[in-house]
């Protein structure tokens, strides 16, 4: 029996492989970010999709774009339905208003309240604040190499289409049930 802790990916734990090393940072990384967005969540009763649509508003807002409902059920990837389920949430808890478009008078478009705008502020000014003093503490060249490792990381996660995913689930499949006839995940089977 060995004492050595697995280490939470498919690769021999091996305290040489640097590789396996810095996905385990980032998969804990991503862990305490998702602990964290629970929190917030919570902090603020809000729901994930009612967060990232006020993260979206405010961000648009600050640019100085407009939102229609069907550009926050694109950006959120939500239909139609949903939207109005959400905007008409996010408008009875005070975060947005429905708005006449300025120059189309059968369109509107949605933003954030003042209110919402200040209570994200509250909420999360503390912790970016503490992740910017991170990022800041970087010299140069480890915000040089940062940047580059996570867009290539980004671009390989990017890279990964459902039907590859299926592949690769499929050969695992295989090696750990050799023998085993393992049925396709795509939608048609479902």
């Amino acid at each position: 029996m060995t004492d050595a802790a697995p280490s939470g990916y498919w690769y021999s734990h091996d305290p040489t492989r640097r590789g396996v090393a810095v996905l385990n940072a980032l998969r804990d990384y991503r862990a305490s970010e998702a602990a964290m967005r629970r929190r917030t969540r919570a902090a603020m009763r809000m729901g994930e999709t009612d967060l990232l649509a006020i993260r979206y508003l405010l961000k648009a807002q600050t640019a100085g774009r407009l939102v229609s409902p069907k550009d926050l059920a694109s950006h959120l990837s939500i239909s139609s339905a949903s939207t109005t389920v959400l905007v008409d949430r996010l408008a009875r808890s005070g975060h947005v208003e429905r708005r006449p478009h300025p120059t189309d008078r059968r369109a509107l478009v949605i933003a954030p309240t003042i209110d919402s705008d200040d209570e994200v502020r509250a909420t999360l000014s503390d912790m970016h604040r503490r992740m910017i003093e991170v990022a800041e503490s970087l010299d140069a060249d480890e915000s040089a190499a940062v940047l580059r490792f996570l867009e290539r990381m980004r671009a390989a996660v990017d890279s990964v289409t459902e039907e590859t995913a299926e592949l690769e689930l499929a050969e695992i499949a295989a090696v750990e049930h050799p023998g085993r006839r393992s049925k396709p995940l795509s939608k048609e089977s479902s």
